[in-house]
């Protein structure tokens, strides 16, 4: 038996709505973070750490040093750090890994953690239709486009991409999203990838919705929510499997039971 339990989180979007925002924000997820380290034996941010994130060839965003600061932290004591790219900060090209220690998956993993089989994974993209999105993701990870956005200065590209990050993401800011329960297209995917291989527990982000949905008896679709309305994580030891919030500890976001 051990007292180590593994953590995921995601969605900080570190970068909106404002900066001030953002940098109480990073305060309150620093302090997440170094509170459950002592109990910590593996760690996975599932996406979008960062509103927007381009690593140029001798260049990074400017901000949000403490994030960083802490994972690399996490990685010099020797807890694994792993970060699964979102669509928002999937422009990764070494600087994590080097400079940070982490892990990077461009694609979900399965990874077997206290006995029990996990799907992890960002989530952009995946469940049927959304073709537009789609289209949208395999742009973002076309070598020739990411080479093209790279002649761009980093003033003027960076501006660029936080400008429609800010228009693009204020229904999520607001809190607005609603849970679709069947409709959901990662919960279909869910479904669908349950008819090839079994699966305990499917973890995402991406939805900015904290959800433990049960899809059978066996298995459960569970999203992370993000940390600008909920300030959810999930923490997985040999007994449990618990979706939590760091500001409100009593709250459940269990459906479908």
């Amino acid at each position: 038996m051990t007292d180590k339990k593994t953590y995921f989180i995601s969605d900080f979007h570190l970068g909106v709505p404002t900066y001030e925002e953002s940098f109480d924000r990073e305060k309150r997820i620093v302090d997440f973070l170094k509170k459950i380290k002592s109990t910590c034996a593996e760690l996975f941010i599932v996406g979008d750490i960062f509103d927007f994130w381009f690593e140029y060839k001798t260049v990074v965003p400017k901000g949000f040093i403490r994030i960083q600061a802490t994972i690399a932290e996490y990685s010099d004591d020797g807890i694994p750090v792993h970060i699964l790219q979102g669509n928002h900060d999937l422009w990764q090209f070494g600087y994590f890994e080097k400079e940070l220690g982490c892990k990077v998956y461009s694609k979900p993993i399965i990874k077997t953690i206290a006995g029990k089989k996990f799907y992890i994974g960002h989530g952009d993209g995946l469940g049927p239709k959304q073709w537009q999105f789609k289209f949208l993701i395999w742009v973002y990870h076309n070598y020739f486009f990411q080479r093209l956005f790279a002649f761009f200065h980093p003033t003027i590209g960076i501006g660029i991409a936080n400008w429609f990050s800010n228009r693009s993401k204020q229904k999520n800011y607001l809190g607005e999203n609603k849970f679709l329960e069947e409709k959901e297209f990662l919960i279909q995917h869910s479904r669908n990838f349950l008819e090839l291989e079994h699966i305990d527990y499917f973890i995402f982000g991406h939805r900015h919705l904290p959800v433990n949905y049960s899809l059978n008896k066996n298995s459960n679709y569970i999203n992370l929510g993000d940390w600008i309305n909920y300030n959810t994580y999930l923490e997985v030891d040999e007994n449990n499997t618990q979706l939590k919030s760091f500001t409100e500890p009593e709250k459940s976001f269990v459906y479908g039971k």
